[in-house]
């Protein structure tokens, strides 16, 4: 069994929040860029990971962990000297798990629809999410205070709320919010995001088709 992280990756992926995340644990890992365009994230020996086909995902311990939200909430707990998850016994853990999950359930799929400008359903409580417009309004409300979603203390939450904002906000499908985009701001200005951004960058460079 091994303690060293495999992390899968592209840079134009989901699989960003994770590689913030890594960055802000701070424990060492091991990326594999996986290629789209060579269809490698459909090959046997990704497969042997992630039936899904799809990224992030992490080896750790001789387990895989995949889906975005998850592996955020297993990095913070598996490196608890990087503070970014209550611990189980501090009251806030409800409302880490909330946020955190309500990023992953409600405000993806809610920007994803905008985006995709996919037609509304008649009945709107057939959505995980219910409306768009409910979804904004109760996460700014949970960010008024802020700094951050558990007020001083920074977490793996932001992480993925920041990441999944910061997305919707490039696709247009977020409407200009003073308290939404000064929270994406302040995250954005985080040590360990910077770096991820940077190495995104080169690899982004090394996926351009030569000429």
């Amino acid at each position: 069994m091994t303690e060293s992280i495999i992390f899968y990756h592209h840079p134009m992926s989901r699989s960003r929040i994770v590689h913030w995340m890594l960055e802000e644990v701070g424990a060492p890992y091991e990326l594999k860029l996986v290629r789209f365009d060579l269809g490698e994230h459909k090959e046997p020996g990704f497969l042997a990971v992630n039936p899904m086909g799809k990224i992030p995902a992490i080896t750790h311990r001789g387990i895989v962990v995949t889906e975005t939200a998850a592996i955020c909430a297993y990095l913070a707990d598996a490196f608890p000297q990087a503070r970014l998850a209550p611990e189980t016994s501090d009251a806030k853990r409800g409302t880490y798990l909330r946020w955190l999950f309500f990023s992953a359930g409600c405000l993806e799929p809610a920007l994803v629809d905008r985006v995709l400008s996919r037609p509304l359903v008649e009945k709107r409580s057939t959505l995980g999410y219910g409306s768009y417009e409910d979804t904004l309004n109760a996460l700014e409300k949970a960010l008024s205070p802020g700094p951050y979603v558990l007020g001083q203390q920074f977490s793996a939450a932001d992480v993925h709320i920041a990441s999944t904002l910061g997305w919707g906000m490039a696709m247009k499908g977020l409407e200009p919010q003073a308290t939404l985009q000064s929270y994406v701001a302040r995250c954005s200005e985080r040590p360990a995001y910077k770096r991820v951004a940077a190495q995104n960058e080169q690899l982004a460079a090394q996926l351009k088709p030569a000429g």
